[in-house]
């Protein structure tokens, strides 16, 4: 079985009452991006989007070949390691780590090891992925994603 391609990983917190710099205190560190609920956002084209919760994201950076563990090992390293503390946060928010996971050919496999997993559950940080399979050549012989 040939190892995922390329992974990306990010801790996510959402809430309705999430203040950014509260979260930043308690996690000891400073996000990747934030917002507060009811905050505008203008969009590329221009369009002007209220923010219906608010968020507090840590991303670090992409691995290819995929490499789950070292990223968040790399998040973990970066917060607190008091599990009082993310029981709080965890209690107020939701909270997840969204790996995006990317194929380049089909029947490609990744593993989390037991480690990896004991981090994310001690701080009860629920684990999502999105999982993206191969390119596909169409008719015309140009490249579409799924």
């Amino acid at each position: 079985m040939a190892h995922l391609a390329r992974s990306k990983a990010s801790l996510r917190i959402f809430g309705d009452d999430l203040i950014p710099d509260e979260v930043s205190r308690l996690l000891g560190c400073s996000p990747t991006e934030a917002w507060k609920k009811g905050q505008v956002k203008v969009s590329r084209s221009g369009k002007e989007i209220i923010r219906k919760s608010g968020a507090w994201f840590l991303k670090v950076s992409d691995s290819e070949p995929e490499n789950i563990d070292g990223q968040v090992l790399e998040l973990m390293a970066q917060m607190t390691s008091n599990f009082e503390v993310w029981a709080t946060v965890t209690q107020q928010y939701e909270v997840d780590l969204f790996c995006g996971w990317f194929m380049e050919v089909s029947n490609e496999g990744v593993s989390v090891s037991a480690h990896t997993m004991s981090l994310l559950a001690e701080r009860g940080i629920d684990l999502s992925l999105d999982i993206y399979g191969p390119d596909e050549e169409s008719d015309s012989g140009k490249v579409e994603s799924y």
